[in-house]
């Protein structure tokens, strides 16, 4: 079939290391590959945009270091759009939105995040928190009920949308898809070396170092293990991430950001990522580690619930429950072997050009 030109527009995007940006740029790129065209629109930053890439204004979000938020603007390059495909809510979502009812072309909207997960970053108090959440939630209902269509990366977060959010729009299932190509087991000397990572067992994480990703469980799950805990990437519990394996006496490894290219390295070197997560709706970085042959120990929560298939790639173990976490992750130690071969074996299932097939059905059929 011919598939559509589309306008992407998101409010985080390249040089910014998180799931939405890698999910944008991939599909980008398969799109592009299959020969037509996805346009992206995104804040101005330090990026150096190509072909197809639109950058617009944008100012810094003072609650949120690193991120910026954009001005709704349309750039005339993606006036020839077929279908346009919100990845947010927020000001470039709008623009997107305005976009779609200008050439009135449909509006594809994507549900990456629940958005009153984040209302404790510009809230002072408990009573304030609860507003924003609030307000957060009806206008995530509003604009999600003006798209002709959402998409959701799992099955629990298609029914989160339906029945929580409580939209009328149809909502589908577009996983998000992992390279698989790009992860994949390789060799990890360098890497150990590289990072001066001792020998024995690593336990870690990589991606955004928010509070509401529970992170600090990760540190109480750990305390008595003969492991050291290895955290990549960055954000703003990262401070008292540090502060508290310290407290602990954990041996706690801070990476920062890695290049996207020492992603398969640094997932291979562990023997399993740690997920507590109970906020995520689908968990890419646990996909791109069982797709490196990493096991995961993850919450039995949200996304999580479906994208870890207890006791094949991984165990879960209920929320907030640090015994159950640390003997799951005791348990992918020992059982590492065979964990690796069923991961690997599942590999195929989650690739990105399955997910691309399923987008193009989805823009075909609106």
């Amino acid at each position: 079939m011919e598939l559509p030109r589309v306008a992407a527009f998101t409010d985080t995007y390249l040089p910014t290391v998180n799931g939405v940006t890698y999910t944008v740029k991939t599909w980008r790129e398969r799109w592009l590959g299959r020969g037509s065209h996805m346009d992206v629109v995104y804040p101005r930053s330090d990026h150096e945009a190509t072909a197809g890439e639109h950058p617009v204004s944008s100012l810094p979000f003072p609650f949120y270091d690193g991120f910026r938020v954009g001005v709704p603007q349309i750039p005339e390059a993606v006036s020839q759009a077929d279908v346009v495909h919100a990845h947010t809510p927020f000001s470039l979502g709008v623009g997107g939105y305005r976009l779609s009812r200008r050439l009135d072309v449909p509006l594809v909207a994507s549900y990456h995040t629940p958005i009153s997960e984040y209302a404790s970053y510009i809230s002072f108090n408990g009573a304030v928190e609860k507003a924003v959440r609030s307000s957060a939630s009806r206008y995530e209902r509003w604009f999600l009920d003006r798209a002709d269509l959402i998409v959701a990366p799992s099955e629990r977060t298609a029914e989160h949308v339906r029945e929580n959010v409580g939209v009328a729009t149809p909502v589908e299932v577009v996983a998000n898809g992992v390279d698989v190509e790009f992860f994949h087991p390789v060799e990890t000397d360098s890497f150990r070396e590289r990072y001066d990572l001792p020998e024995g067992p690593l336990v870690g994480y990589t991606g955004r170092h928010g509070y509401e990703k529970c992170l600090d469980d990760v540190v109480d799950a750990a305390d008595g293990l003969d492991v050291t805990l290895v955290f990549g990437g960055d954000g703003p519990a990262r401070e008292d991430l540090e502060r508290k394996a310290a407290d602990v006496g954990v041996d706690a490894r801070f990476l920062g950001f890695l290049d996207r290219e020492e992603l398969p390295e640094f997932y291979s070197a562990l023997d399993v990522f740690a997920f507590p997560s109970p906020v995520e709706t689908e968990g890419l970085v646990a996909m791109e580690a069982n797709a490196c042959g990493t096991p995961v120990v993850g919450v039995d929560s949200g996304a999580l619930s479906d994208t870890i298939v207890d006791g094949k790639t991984g165990f879960t173990y209920p929320e907030g429950d640090i015994e159950a976490f640390r003997s799951d992750i005791e348990r992918a130690l020992s059982e590492y072997d065979d964990l690796r071969e069923t991961c690997l074996d599942h590999r195929e299932t989650v690739s990105v050009e399955h997910s691309v097939d399923r987008l193009a059905d989805v823009y075909d059929r609106i």
